[in-house]
């Protein structure tokens, strides 16, 4: 048995794909699946469903899942263990998070903990939630910032990791105005309303999705744009070229130069929570007290 077929399996089970779970782990689809039956083969139980999309766990899988997320954070925290007693690492924070939130609220938690990091670093790896959650249960980041929503739950185990609600935020509706407060964009009925959406491999994108698709009155919507970056919708939004939904903390300024106006009713308006994450083990001193600074209680 390989500690990647373990890396594997954490990666289907997160992202309940097999091509998205591959793509995670840079390899093809096919090696993908013959590691996954390999790892069965050792097993010498069916570990997934065959056919059914998404991918559901069998029983016995479900079983393995947390043993094996045990082991692999197992031999990460004996690397950290290592590095410690090599006196490498105590002056490094590694930080994962998408790349929405990397200069956004991020910006934020940085800024809060810029004393304390005057004699330290951090270094910052953006990815998607998969991404930055695999980095997480490798041992390869020390801390995740994350969306947080029913919708976008991620399967973290209460053993072994602490978690705090650092933000909340939304997504509105954004259209550009002129000098004389026109919007650019309505919902007016009168027609389709360009619309500029997220790629459905981002978190934004499925929440956005599904919140249209559950409201009796959504507006009309013409798709036009599809961009896996926030910051392209924003752009996009500013020259006039449609609607799109933004989170408020990245439009707020733009917000406040009168570039942008929300559109719409309360009802388009989707709430969520920016939370970060961290292993329950002991980590550095630096670790420690950038944890601490991000209470906000």
């Amino acid at each position: 048995m390989q500690i990647k077929w373990l890396e594997d399996f954490i990666a289907l089970a997160a992202t309940r794909s097999f091509s998205r779970a591959a793509e995670l782990r840079h390899v093809t689809h096919p090696a993908f699946g013959r590691r996954i039956r390999a790892l069965e083969q050792w097993a010498g139980v069916p570990l997934v469903e065959r056919g059914g999309v998404p991918v559901v766990l069998t029983p016995a899988g479900e079983r393995l899942l947390g043993h094996a997320q045990q082991s692999v954070t197992g031999f990460a925290q004996v690397r950290d263990a290592l590095r410690g007693v090599a006196g490498l690492g105590d002056d490094l924070i590694r930080l994962g998070t998408g790349r929405t939130l990397a200069h956004t609220l991020a910006t934020d938690l940085l800024r809060r903990a810029q004393e304390p990091l005057v004699k330290g670093r951090v270094l910052i790896r953006t990815g998607s939630m998969a991404e930055t959650l695999q980095r997480l249960e490798h041992g390869e980041i020390d801390f995740m910032l994350t969306y947080h929503h029913p919708l976008l739950a991620v399967r973290l185990s209460a053993r072994q990791y602490l978690q705090r609600t650092v933000a909340h935020d939304r997504l509105l509706p954004m259209t550009r105005i002129n000098a004389q407060k026109q919007l650019r964009w309505t919902f007016d009925g009168s027609g389709p309303t360009p619309y500029l959406a997220y790629s459905n491999t981002l978190a934004l994108g499925r929440l956005v999705d599904d919140h249209l698709a559950h409201l009796d009155d959504a507006p009309w919507l013409r798709p036009c744009i599809e961009a896996d970056s926030a910051d392209a919708l924003r752009a996009y939004v500013i020259e006039g070229m449609g609607v799109a939904w933004l989170p408020w903390s990245m439009m707020v300024n733009a917000h406040k130069a009168g570039q942008v106006a929300v559109l719409g009713r309360k009802s388009l308006e989707i709430g969520f929570e920016v939370r970060i994450v961290r292993p329950k083990r002991r980590m550095s001193a630096l670790a420690e007290t950038f944890w601490r600074l991000t209470d906000n209680d």
